[in-house]
């Protein structure tokens, strides 16, 4: 049962509405704007606009804040960092906190073997530079990636992301020998095949790309997410990651997991390859690593990172001192305050009530996700599975901001609603942030 909520007055306060002229004015319009909200302030999983209005937060700054807004932990740490060392870049010196994040994320990779680690700002800056690594490791040229995949904005990235519009169009030509597989998306199977038979077709299917489009001893590195998160949290059927751990093995390509969005507690285990118990050879690490400071990383065998020229990869603000400090503080909140077992719980929570919705209301198609990285994909018929249109999708994600939650969209066809709350919600915010999802259907028709 839910408890109702009323929603807000359609027209924005003079503050709000002033600000978000502004933005109009000042800022591209090519940075998207998911809600019409200016934020003033933020804490754990709650946020408070200009006005004063709260609002719970779902979306936790697209995934980089499981620890939560201003946790008091990483302000402290930036604040004693603040009047220590701002910045000097680790190509002029290094600094105690860049190593110590390295030897952090070394010891906590799940896999044996000798590491080594390499700090960036972005999860873009990061995949790019991983790229880099497994080919001057392997002298090779061309990279795999997957069908609704997203690895970022940059323009390596964009030739990896699997979807054309909005993120391609009209930017080309992105680098080539950039190629996407099929991933297994259980909910849309391709014509006639059942989703317990996905792991097999897909691994196939990249096996036939070899014969067709480009040999294997032609590709340095496959790069994957563990579960798709722009692409609409699509969790990969069973057996999936462990066979391509295989191929790679098989062809001796670089496999670079892509953990931007499922680390650190996301999917009910530090890292969403614990899952499935394989052994990547580069990881790729950023948002909830350090509380939401700018910092990506990655993470891999010893041999593939030494592989570069000395000055091949880095950048002037990689491993920045204050981000550096704001890691190593979560690193140790995510310990105390127990959030593996948190996404656990949470995850186990939101896919009861998802499943419920999946079963109530005819535009939900699918309940689905791992851990708390859970979504729901709407349809205009359950039938047919045709995606809702994404300005239908828009009045359901406007009415929970009118009634004062955040969550946002996903998937290829824009259509998926995704969770991505704070760590540390409470059960009562999280009970609450259910209940106004759960009034803004019961107030949409199709």
């Amino acid at each position: 049962m839910t408890t109702k909520t009323k929603p807000s007055a359609a027209k924005k306060p003079a503050r709000s509405a002033a600000l978000w002229e502004e933005r109009a004015r000042l800022v591209s319009t090519g940075t998207a704007a998911y809600t019409s909200l200016t934020l003033e302030r933020g804490l754990g999983a709650k946020v408070w606009d200009v006005d004063g209005r709260e609002y719970l937060d779902f979306a936790g700054g697209i995934g980089a804040l499981n620890v939560g807004h201003c946790h008091p932990k990483v302000v402290a740490a930036l604040r004693a960092q603040a009047g220590r060392l701002l910045h000097t870049s680790f190509h002029v010196a290094a600094y105690e906190g860049y190593l110590d994040v390295c030897r952090e994320l070394i010891a906590l990779a799940p896999w044996k073997g000798p590491k080594k680690a390499i700090l960036f700002n972005s999860g873009s800056e990061a995949i790019e530079n991983a790229v880099k690594f497994a080919k001057a490791y392997t002298k090779r040229k061309a990279v795999i990636s997957f069908d609704n995949a997203f690895h970022g904005r940059t323009l390596l990235c964009l030739a990896l992301d699997g979807k054309y519009k909005p993120l391609r169009q009209g930017l080309g030509p992105v680098p080539p020998e950039i190629y996407h597989a099929r991933y297994p998306y259980a909910y849309r199977p391709p014509h006639g095949l059942k989703a317990a038979d996905l792991t097999a077709y897909c691994l196939e299917e990249l096996e036939k790309f070899f014969l067709v489009d480009c040999a294997a001893e032609d590709v340095a590195a496959i790069v994957v997410e563990p579960v798709q998160g722009e692409g609409g949290f699509i969790v990969p059927t069973p057996g999936f990651l462990k066979g391509l751990r295989a191929v790679c093995d098989k062809h001796g390509i670089v496999l670079i997991i892509d953990e931007v969005q499922t680390g650190f507690g996301r999917t009910g285990e530090l890292f969403a390859i614990e899952h499935d118990g394989i052994a990547p050879d580069l990881m790729v690490v950023a948002k909830s690593l350090c509380g939401g400071m700018p910092l990506s990383g990655v993470v891999g065998r010893t041999e593939i990172l030494d592989a570069v020229a000395t000055g091949a990869v880095g950048g002037t603000y990689g491993g920045n001192p204050m981000s550096c400090a704001a890691a190593l503080a979560v690193f140790g909140i995510v310990k105390e305050q127990k959030l593996v077992a948190a996404g656990r719980r949470i995850g186990e929570a939101v896919k009861k009530r998802f499943d419920g919705f999946r079963d109530k209301y005819p535009f939900v198609g699918d309940s689905r996700g791992l851990g708390a990285m859970r979504a729901i994909e709407l349809v205009a018929d359950k039938k047919t599975k045709a995606p809702l249109a994404p300005a239908r999708v828009k009045e359901i994600l406007h009415g929970c901001e009118d009634r004062g939650l955040i969550v946002i969209k996903a998937g290829v066809h824009d259509n998926v609603i995704r969770t991505l709350m704070p760590l540390v919600i409470s059960d009562a915010d999280l009970n609450r942030g259910l209940d106004i999802l759960a009034d803004a259907f019961d107030a949409f028709k199709l």
